[in-house]
């Protein structure tokens, strides 16, 4: 396999979020749905996918940067220090046996000598643990790499901007035609990448896996801010004036909402709880901890003003409100 960090086209002195960084850009641009005609795109998808595996675990991102595993997170030499001892060796006679006997250079313990007794004995030797390793001149070749299991399957997952934000569970459809409850991890977000094991094309050595990308929907009035959500809330003058119980959207349904006389538009006000889940948040009530909404207040005047300027004649605000500008 390819270095991961070229893979990912990025320097081995990479951040974790340039790791991340780099690898959303990129499942998104290979992304099977995306790239239709394009048949080599689900198999660079799956090498960067692999790549960011690798990198994105502290410990074998550091096994691989000493060079102890491969870009697979195979072990590089599983069989360094274990070969048998060297072969001939150089000069003339070595350990030469009763009577003078010369084995041409070869050590004694290098000897196979399982065909001379057979011939003696009329019978197999018994071998001893370690002949094989003995008999050749250098190290066992390793053994064969266990066979390749089956190709990963890609999928795309649209989730709605509310449920993410609730982190409600989602239903996907697999490839087999098998429908499952998928759980969201907290904090989930755009280009979130899901891994389910063994959810794959099967191989000979057993199933890959599932890569699911999650694609958050917009909202046409909620926006996220990190752990928060923020949105504006139009208010009529009176209610502004005198004060007022009002909804107010969340993603869990309205709540009401309490607006003290005399408020301003632009006052925020915070629901707390209300917001997106919390990706290394404590679990409240067996649920992901969540951040708050923030509700900006907006004063809408009427439509029609002629009631309002027949009230409000000559009636003159003295307040001075951008007397703190200089003004």
């Amino acid at each position: 396999m390819r270095d991961p960090y070229s893979t990912l086209g990025i320097a081995r002195t990479a951040s974790e979020a340039d790791i991340k960084s780099a690898y959303r850009k990129l499942a998104k641009e290979l992304h099977p749905d995306r790239n239709k005609d394009k048949p080599n795109a689900a198999e660079r998808f799956s090498d960067v996918t692999r790549a960011y595996d690798l990198l994105s675990d502290k410990d074998k991102r550091a096994q691989y940067d000493r060079g102890e595993i491969d870009g697979e997170g195979n072990p590089t030499n599983p069989f360094a220090g274990m070969g048998a001892r060297g072969g001939h060796r150089g000069g003339g006679t070595y350990g030469a046996g009763p009577g003078g006997a010369d084995f041409g250079g070869v050590g004694p313990d290098e000897v196979d000598l399982s065909d001379l007794f057979e011939g003696l004995f009329g019978g197999k030797s018994r071998q001893q643990p370690g002949a094989g390793a003995r008999r050749g001149f250098g190290r066992q070749p390793p053994p064969p790499p266990p066979p390749r299991r089956g190709a990963d399957i890609q999928y795309r997952l649209a989730v709605p901007f509310v449920d993410a934000a609730a982190g409600r569970d989602q239903r996907i459809t697999l490839a087999d035609g098998k429908a499952i409850n998928l759980k969201l991890p907290a904090g989930v977000d755009d280009g979130t990448i899901m891994r389910l094991k063994d959810k794959g094309q099967l191989g000979v050595g057993g199933y890959g896996d599932g890569i699911v990308m999650v694609e958050v929907g917009s909202h046409p009035f909620f926006r996220r801010e990190g752990d928060n959500i923020r949105m504006d809330l139009p208010i009529t003058l009176d209610e502004a004036v005198r004060g007022a119980k009002v909804k107010c959207p969340t993603v869990d349904g309205a709540v009401m909402l309490t607006i003290k006389a005399g408020t301003n538009g632009g006052t925020v006000l915070r629901l707390a709880g209300k917001g997106w889940t919390k990706k290394n948040g404590k679990a409240v009530d067996g649920k992901p901890e969540r951040g708050d909404q923030l509700v900006t207040l907006e004063i809408q005047l009427p439509e029609d003003l002629a009631a309002l300027e027949q009230r409000l004649e000559g009636w003159i605000d003295t307040a001075r409100p951008r007397e703190k500008f200089g003004l």
